[in-house]
């Protein structure tokens, strides 16, 4: 829907706008991209818990900002002395993060993603812009 609405260079903007600040992430955490506007980071060692102050400040950090849609018009390099360019159009964007761990022993990798999976489908459907944790796992 965004792609569609603001075009696919403002999307591939906010992605990489969104993905330098998910690389920043706090508590030891490291991010990779995982689908076409998925990510997961990964904290080796931590139980969900332990990290989920730290996703809900990567999430309040991120919707905190404000995106402005580059012109068309604007240089690839930051000059020395920018002109202003009048108005510019800003967006907010917000993230949802679904978190789980494998507090299960028998419990494989694949568990894990499918648990944080819906997590995240539960932060979505809770109205977006959240953090949703799994409390356990189904085994």
């Amino acid at each position: 829907n965004f792609n569609d609405k603001h075009g696919h260079d403002v999307g591939d903007q906010v992605l990489k706008m969104v993905a330098g600040q998910v690389a920043k992430v706090t508590g030891g955490g490291k991010a990779f991209r995982y689908g076409g506007e998925e990510v997961v980071v990964l904290f080796p060692g931590k139980k969900v818990e332990q990290v989920q102050d730290h996703l809900e400040n990567l999430r309040g950090t991120i919707a905190g900002r404000v995106f402005v849609i580059r012109s068309w018009t604007r240089p690839k390099k930051r000059p020395d002395r920018p002109k202003p360019t009048g108005k510019r159009q800003t967006l907010k964007i917000t993230v949802s993060i679904g978190a789980a761990d494998n507090t299960d022993p028998r419990e494989i990798a694949d568990d894990v993603v499918k648990a944080a999976d819906t997590a995240l489908y539960a932060a979505k459907q809770a109205g977006r812009n959240r953090v949703r944790i799994r409390a356990k796992p189904k085994i």
